[in-house]
């Protein structure tokens, strides 16, 4: 709305011109009157308002005059606006004279009309004077303009009253005065401000931390992979399909590498990849496909005949030997041909002989490490590379070491000690956990179950006696007969060293990571570790 050249307000008594004494520069629009700037008042002298308000007048020579020109006639309505009066919680109520008629409310800027004294919010007398009627609000007398001025004095008081946060309700305990509440702001945990970042965000400044931190859309984070440095929507993007993260194999073949090898890896490498067959065209497992060659129905031979026929489909073989092959096999032919048709076969059978005695050696070396352990009761077990097996635990590739197995005395249980480096259970990241086991044993239908020895384990401090004296770390426990673990064991095929069923028992925090290197635990990156079985009182009679 395009509003009427400025007019400067002077005035004085009913009409009389008072000279220019102006401090707020108002303009006359359709919207009514407003007050535009402030502009610098003259000095004072005769007919001049009492000494330290005269600057505060506001000028009104002429708005009498003008005002009643048809030219500069104000609107029947106006917009309604929020009345500008304090509205915080002031620890003690505010009195009375504080108070804007107009709004109800503490007074912000106040001013005063002095020829009847009341006092109004400078926002709240200008709205509604803009409504065209220039009576004081409170008596309806004549509005006198140049009357009107600025109360400082009023102002101090009302800006000096104790008040709680705005935020107070949201937990913030600051009070002060009003005229500190602007500067509280800038400090308030709970005043709400746009993120520094510019990602629209608006948000308490105690949230503010962890938003940047997490949250913000254009916060900068590091790859953890990579070390390239993102925005926070790149990253989600980036988080993956990042090339330098080692992830898992797709077809769960139990391989990990880095994401940029895993697509060569499944072409090329992968065992649990799965290939067609160049002749039958199904597909397979690649560790099943060179079997299937084998059996292939579409696998192509040769006529044994030797015919010709080139070829020739392995479950066509019989028809075309019975119908279209014209060639005669002798003996000698017939071997010569059984020798270089069959010569994978033979192979083949080679393979699994060897196969079975390798299982066979296998077994003669375990019962050969049987036989050195002892038959004494007493396990020795040194872990050699404590380090190496330490990190691979902890990435969970090796969790469990378990020692050679040994009986608890001549014709005894079979038994075998198992410990976690980096934990298990409770004691995972934290402990060394340690563990035996009850095997299947020769002599095991000859023995009394449930399993009743005495269990004691130790870790040996490797400090030299002559320097101080080792201390070791023991602990012994007693089989409970109701455990299953110390039942008669059943033969197993697999084992899962995290199933309980045949975990064993023992001391999931046997001793803590930080104890382990306090002495001589570890040493020439070994361990030494000890069990030994005590035999009932009973069984040794």
């Amino acid at each position: 709305m395009r509003c009427h050249p400025r007019l400067l307000l002077f005035g004085g008594g009913a009409g009389a011109g008072l000279g220019l004494q102006t401090f707020h520069r108002w303009e006359v629009c359709a919207a009514g009157v407003k007050r535009s700037r402030r502009v610098k008042p003259p000095q004072a002298g005769a007919g001049s308002p009492p000494r330290g308000t005269e600057r505060h007048r506001l000028p009104v020579r002429t708005l009498g005059r003008r005002l009643l020109n048809p030219a500069f006639a104000l609107p029947a309505e106006s917009p309604p606006s929020a009345m500008p009066g304090f509205d915080y919680k002031f620890l003690e109520k505010p009195k009375r004279r504080f108070q804007c008629p107009l709004c109800s409310k503490t007074m912000r800027e106040p001013v005063q009309v002095s020829t009847c004294g009341h006092r109004f919010c400078d926002t709240c007398l200008q709205e509604f004077l803009s409504e065209g009627v220039f009576k004081c609000p409170e008596d309806q007398l004549p509005l006198d303009y140049a009357k009107i001025y600025p109360d400082p004095e009023l102002e101090q008081q009302i800006m000096a009253l104790l008040i709680r946060c705005i935020h107070s309700e949201e937990g913030c305990r600051w009070t002060g005065q009003v005229k500190q509440l602007q500067g509280h702001f800038s400090t308030c945990a709970f005043n709400v401000i746009p993120c520094p970042n510019r990602c629209l965000a608006k948000l308490t400044r105690r949230d503010l931390p962890g938003h940047l931190q997490h949250d913000c859309s254009k916060r900068w984070v590091r790859c953890e992979h990579c070390a390239g440095d993102f925005s926070g929507e790149a990253y989600e993007d980036h988080r993956g399909t990042c090339p330098q993260e080692r992830v898992y194999c797709e077809n769960k073949c139990g391989a990990r590498m880095l994401r940029r090898l895993l697509a060569q890896h499944g072409a090329a490498d992968c065992p649990k990849r799965t290939l067609p067959c160049r002749h039958c065209g199904k597909e397979f497992i690649w560790d099943t496909l060179q079997s299937h060659q084998f059996h292939c129905p579409r696998f192509p031979t040769a006529c044994p005949r030797q015919c010709g026929a080139v070829g020739v489909a392995r479950e066509d073989l019989a028809a075309h030997l019975r119908e279209a092959c014209g060639g005669v096999l002798t003996p000698k032919a017939s071997m010569s041909r059984h020798l270089e048709n069959m010569a994978e076969a033979h192979l083949t059978l080679m393979c699994g002989l060897v196969s079975h005695q390798r299982q066979e050696i296998v077994e003669l070396g375990r019962r050969v490490e049987e036989l050195s352990s002892g038959r004494v009761g007493t396990l020795l077990w040194k872990l050699c590379g404590y380090a190496w097996r330490l990190a691979e635990a902890r990435q969970r590739v090796i969790a469990e070491c378990t020692s050679p197995t040994f009986y608890s005395h001549r014709y005894g249980y079979r038994l075998q000690a198992s410990a976690f480096l980096d934990g298990n259970g409770s004691g995972e990241g934290s402990h060394l956990s340690l563990y035996i086991r009850v095997l299947p044993g020769e002599y095991d239908s000859l023995l009394e179950w449930p399993f009743p020895c005495r269990v004691t384990f130790s870790l040996l401090d490797q400090s030299d006696p002559s320097v101080s004296k080792p201390q070791h770390i023991t602990e012994t426990f007693s089989p409970d007969p109701n455990w299953k673990n110390f039942q008669r064991p059943q033969a197993r095929g697999s084992r899962d060293s995290t199933d309980e069923s045949t975990l064993g028992f023992g001391y999931p925090k046997f001793v803590s990571h930080q104890e382990i290197r306090k002495r001589n635990y570890i040493r020439d990156d070994a361990i030494f570790l000890k069990a030994s079985v005590e035999l009932p009182q009973k069984n040794i009679a």
